[in-house]
């Protein structure tokens, strides 16, 4: 009689049928309770090798315990990688070209992150001959999505494995009990249940689930780690420059700073005076609504700078057409479709309009607030000379007549109609 492996029902033919067919698995690994007892359920019960994969993506953690966990569970390759320029540079600053705001208000931190990895961890798969990869993320949310989505779109052909749908690893418990029964080191601290879940990167922090699942409670001071309150920030306003190059940012007061330096700086002085922070309930792709709470303190200071730089560097009718297609583009970075042929041909309209996109804005930060309130560009398209109120020489104010009358023509006619 075969030998049941953990997680796998006698009665299950398909995924008996599934041992044994993976020989190398890529896994996307935090080091983690969830992530590591992953790495040992693969070894068990497809009795794979493992190739752990785990980003520097700015989330402010040390990651070396990652490694010495990896070796310790047998792992012979693995993979820690600092990504946090290209994360910047690659992912977060196109998605700002276009003022991306998933319904309304969210800044798409977590979002953003997810094609990065996926795309490092089929490079890997390549490198190392893997013909399968594996995530840690759950049946309920949007990041399996974003993940596999992502997989499969620059490898049709991997094998991808989500234990989460698989197992029947159905609690924290469970996940301790199997830790415990393979020698799983578990810190004493990640014992009791967490409060809530936590995702960071350099673009954001986020918390939900368990005590934040109810919408009505507000959350305790105690979920922010980013940002002071802005009750507590500074009585003193700060003001910084922020300089703009076809759309990017690309100096702070005047010194010129690498992507991810640049929005590591603007996290800390958004963050000192309270910016940021963000209660959302949003509609999951997979279809239910959920509560997030979000700080995103440079990005938030960033958006309202790069709208600045756009309003005397933007014409009208390519600033209205950027806002009428970002509501879909933001969508598209939500559902996980980054490398999609829609996603990058919006991307190619969006970069487009930036060629001109250039100068200096100065942005005041007060209490929770990012507020533009000066703007110049070698390019701006703004003309005092038209603008003004006092007398000038190169707009007669007669020619308005006729715009309005030719304007008014279709309304008058239609009224006609109803009389």
């Amino acid at each position: 009689m075969p030998i049941l492996r953990a997680g796998f029902s006698p009665l299950d033919k398909r995924r008996k049928r599934m041992i044994g067919e993976v020989k190398k698995a890529v896994l996307a690994y935090s080091g983690g309770l969830d992530t590591s007892v992953i790495l040992r359920w693969l070894q068990e019960v497809y009795q794979c090798e493992v190739v752990t994969f785990t980003a520097d993506l700015g989330q402010g953690e040390e990651l070396e315990p990652a490694r010495r966990k990896a070796e310790m569970l047998g792992i012979k390759e693995i993979y820690i990688e600092d990504l946090r320029e290209e994360f910047v540079r690659d992912f977060v600053f196109p998605m700002f070209r276009a003022n991306a705001l998933y319904e309304g208000l969210y800044l798409l931190g977590t979002s953003i992150a997810r094609p990065l990895i996926a795309k490092r961890q089929i490079e890997i798969a390549a490198e190392t001959g893997a013909d399968a990869v594996s995530h840690g993320a759950t049946g309920k949310g949007n990041d399996q999505v974003r993940f596999e989505l992502g997989y499969y779109a620059l490898n049709p052909d991997i094998r991808v494995i989500s234990p989460w749908r698989e197992w029947d690893l159905d609690s924290r418990t469970a996940l301790i009990d199997f830790a415990e029964k393979h020698q799983i080191p578990i810190p004493r601290d990640k014992r009791g249940e967490a409060p809530f879940s936590v995702d960071a990167n350099l673009l954001h922090i986020s918390a939900e689930g368990k005590a934040l699942e109810d919408p009505w409670h507000e959350p305790g001071e105690f979920v922010y780690s980013r940002s002071v309150a802005p009750e507590a920030a500074p009585d003193t306003p700060s003001y910084i420059e922020i300089e703009f190059e076809q759309g990017d940012a690309v100096a702070i007061d005047g010194e010129r700073l690498s992507p991810a330096a640049l929005l590591t700086r603007l996290n800390e002085l958004g963050g000192a005076n309270g910016i940021g922070r963000l209660d959302l309930v949003e509609g999951r792709y997979v279809g239910m609504k959920s509560r997030g709470i979000y700080e995103t303190p440079g990005g938030t200071v960033l958006l309202a700078a790069h709208r600045g730089i756009e309003s005397i560097t933007l014409d009208r009718g390519a600033m209205h057409l950027k806002d009428e297609v970002m509501p879909r583009y933001a969508e598209l970075i939500y559902n996980g479709y980054w490398f999609s042929p829609e996603r990058e041909m919006l991307q190619a309209l969006i970069d487009k309009s930036q060629d001109c996109v250039e100068g200096m804005v100065r942005v005041k930060l007060y209490k929770g607030s990012a507020t533009v309130v000066g703007r110049k560009s070698a390019k701006s398209l703004y003309s005092l000379e038209h603008v003004t109120f006092e007398e000038d020489d190169v707009y007669d104010q007669r020619d308005a007549e006729g715009f309005i009358k030719l304007n008014a023509l279709r309304l008058r006619l239609l009224h006609r109609q109803r009389e």
